[in-house]
């Protein structure tokens, strides 16, 4: 089977190889030769990139005449060709970024048909779709990522993906791992929306040179750069649920090499909703200050760029009863009450170096240091945890022979101190230190035309994971025009910080009991899984209309995982050690088009079968639907001489019915049914833009006004064994509208 897939791979090149090919030469104004030069026919997404010597070959199309060469810090040439003849394609240098012209209306979120591994990138435009307040809300218009309530007291929102939660995912800043450990639950709301400009998201298996971690996938979120940002941007938001929030930038150049970024946010809530009169807050009353300062230092002739974070963030959230008065109330069963406090510093730093006489050729070093103090309680359990975390990444790419022939190599480091303090229906200091010390190599080779692979895999040393390989491969080939095959295989390894993890089960009644003692992180023993994953993209027209048609289907079986079980009984929530089968299947059909220009349709349908065996068998994932369906619709007018336009969004998220956590044994009074019924929630938003630095938007969330009956089991005694307040399949609050305004100095 093997030799005919080869063969068949071989006939396939012989015959793209037969056709007619534009070979040419992209040069600076030195007439340098440029390695890794973008080049392909205007209009179409068949492109290559130019190698060591700036030489490029492209199959000649029917669909073009015009090719397009793009290289940073250069400016963007479209050139007409009439021949065949060998060309050679001088590129003009730019003194700013600003000087870069378009050629063509870049999507704002665009399925890469080039890269190897399955992304999927999220611009600015797509996150300005929505008044994407922090990150766990900027995933609403996009259907590769589930948001999710995760309780009905903190108001957080919990994402998921292929059917896994947020710590199967590895969540970077910049390829730096930023959301883990300590910062789990509530991580992605302290990362403001605005302070963000792109956002990658990558299923199944990711690169070994980012960890071991990675299980469902990796979301890489990039922040503003200082060099491209503007002088002075502010973004002030007011919504109907009493939340107000403020970001400002403040941009400085000092020289042409050095700039740097102020970023300043605040967001309040103080005003106390109750919609369904289940005498709990819907939302808690919060504010936050999170400051960052940001500085980039760019020195393009002798190939250094660094970059330096400097950031505080403090949080506060206190929900409950209505009337709990935290003054009076804490620590008694006068009112039940929560309250969960987070301080974070952040100091990073990334430097890379390309060598002058060897474009191909750079090191990188990667360097984190964290502190997350969350200090909280929910009713009578108490939760303390202060992690300090250090993270070192040093990177180095270069090339085997040829272009076609890269790898990365490097060592990767860190440590993690955890004061972590527990008072449930047991007290217990779980205080620990966490390091690991690893190497990775990573191989790809791409024909620069239609086929490539990236091979890697990493060793690492850890004090409780002891010592591991991690192997990742991934496959992508373009079988014909437009379209993409792509596989991968991978294995992941995890230590679970099941408390971080599951804050929600705080607040409840339930007694936490582990079940393991022999494991070396609670008793119990690390996850591990494998990732496999197969997807197809294909781009055609329909009556000469731009479409595309995606096609993703992914497997994650558990050798072992730290299984959270809920099941067994209403009263008790078990931790313990895989026994048996565990794995997630995830299908996604994703259809786009483009009726008419800058009007855009995307629709998606997800099928999930997420099973695991607990000690009462072998059973779906609870809160987990199997069938989801999401569509949005996005219009925007052509822009006027003063920058003058409309900007319509209308987003759709049907969910399946869903299994709720078994509470048979209750009272029927507090008994759920079997699943929660299935149900649909709409998102508008609409957006004046009256010039090139001023803009209006208004908006509405749940706009159809569903709300969850009795999201809150025992509400009227929350100090009884029936109480329970994680059992949230939808939303508590209902409808809300929201309302703000952006302006720019450019």
């Amino acid at each position: 089977m093997y030799k005919k897939i080869v063969l068949l791979l071989l006939f396939f090149t012989s015959i793209l190889s037969a056709q007619e090919e534009i070979k040419g030469k992209i040069v600076d104004e030195n007439n340098q030769p440029l390695l890794g030069a973008n080049v392909y026919w205007y209009s179409t997404s068949i492109g290559t990139t130019s190698d060591i010597d700036g030489n490029f070959n492209i199959k000649k199309t029917n669909e073009s005449t015009s090719l397009v060469v793009s290289y940073l810090g250069y400016k963007t040439k479209k050139v007409e060709l009439n021949s065949t003849d060998f060309i050679t394609i001088k590129l003009e240098a730019v003194t700013t970024l600003n000087e870069v012209t378009v050629s063509k209306t870049k999507k704002s979120t665009e399925h890469s048909k080039f890269q190897v591994t399955n992304v999927q990138t999220m611009g600015q435009k797509e996150l300005l779709k929505a008044a994407c307040c922090n990150l766990s809300e900027s995933f609403s218009t996009n259907p590769s990522i589930d948001v999710n309530f995760s309780d009905a007291v903190t108001g957080n929102k919990q994402i998921k993906m292929l059917g896994l939660t947020s710590p199967y995912i590895l969540i970077a800043e910049e390829n730096i791992p930023s959301v883990r450990g300590a910062s789990q639950a509530y991580g992605l709301s302290f990362v403001p929306g605005t302070w963000v400009e792109s956002i990658q998201i990558t299923k199944g298996a990711g690169s070994v040179i980012n960890g071991y971690e990675s299980i469902s996938g990796q979301i890489n979120y990039e922040i503003l750069k200082p060099a491209s940002d503007i002088p002075f941007f502010v973004n002030a938001y007011a919504s109907t649920g009493g939340r107000y929030e403020l970001n400002t930038h403040f941009n400085q150049k000092y020289s042409d090499k050095l700039s740097s970024t102020l970023f300043l946010h605040g967001n309040t809530t103080q005003t106390k909703n109750d919609m369904n009169d289940d005498g709990f807050l819907d939302n808690p009353i919060s504010k936050q200050i999170n400051v960052l300062n940001r500085w980039q230092y760019n020195d393009v002739a002798n190939g250094i760029v660094s970059f330096l974070n400097v950031r505080y963030m403090n949080d506060e959230k206190q929900s409950g009863q209505v009337n709990f008065n935290p003054d009076t109330d804490k620590g008694t069963t006068n009112a039940w009450g929560s309250e969960i406090n987070t301080e974070k510093i952040e100091i990073s730093n990334k430097t890379g170096y390309v060598f002058p006489d060897m474009p191909y050729q750079s090191i990188g070093f990667q360097n984190s240091f964290q502190s997350h103090k969350q200090d909280s309680y929910f009713g009578l359990n108490q939760y303390n945890v202060h992690q300090k975390s250090y993270y070192s990444n040093l990177l180095f790419n270069s090339i085997i022979s040829n272009t076609k022939n890269k790898f990365t190599t490097g060592l990767n480091f860190t440590y993690d101190k955890y004061n972590e303090v527990i008072a449930l229906n047991f007290a217990k200091d779980f205080s620990r230190i966490d390091n690991s010390v690893g190497a990775f190599f990573e191989y790809t080779y791409d024909n620069l035309d239609n086929f490539s692979i990236v091979a890697g895999a990493r060793v690492d040393n850890h004090n409780r994971l002891g010592t591991f390989i991690t192997p990742r491969f991934h496959l992508r080939y373009n079988p014909w025009k437009d379209a993409v095959v792509r596989t991968s295989v991978g294995r992941g390894k995890r230590a679970a910080n099941i408390f971080a993890e599951n804050q929600q089960l705080f607040a409840s009644s339930r007694s936490f009991s582990i079940l393991n003692n022999d494991g070396k992180l609670y008793g119990l023993n690390p996850e591990i899984a494998w990732n496999y994953g197969f997807s197809f993209i294909q781009s055609f027209k329909i009556f000469g209309k731009d479409s595309e048609i995606v096609l993703d289907y992914y497997r994650t079986d558990f050798q072992n995982q730290a299984v959270v079980d809920v099941d067994f009984s209403p009263q008790e929530v078990l931790f313990y050690n895989l026994e048996g089968k565990s794995f997630a299947n995830s299908f996604q059909a994703e259809f786009n088009i483009e009726p008419f220009k800058h009007f855009n349709i995307k629709s998606a349908y997800k099928y999930y079968d997420v099973q695991t065996q607990y000690k009462t068998g072998q059973l779906q994932r609870a809160l987990q639907a199997k069938h989801r369906f999401f569509a949005n619709v996005s219009f925007e007018t052509h822009i006027k001489e003063k920058g003058q336009q409309w900007k319509f969004d209308v987003t759709y998220n049907w969910l399946g019915e869903q299994r709720l956590p078994n509470t048979s044994s209750n009272l029927p009074a507090y008994r759920l049914n079997e699943y929660a019924p299935s149900f649909g929630v709409v998102n508008a938003q609409i957006t004046r833009t009256f010039s090139s630095v001023f803009e209006v938007y208004v908006g509405g969330e749940n706009m159809g006004n569903y709300k969850q009956n009795d999201a809150i089991v025992s509400a009227e005694n929350p100090f009884g064994s029936y109480f329970d307040s994680s059992m949230i399949y939808g939303p508590v609050f209902g409808q809300m509208y929201y309302a703000g305004l952006r302006f720019k100095i450019k």
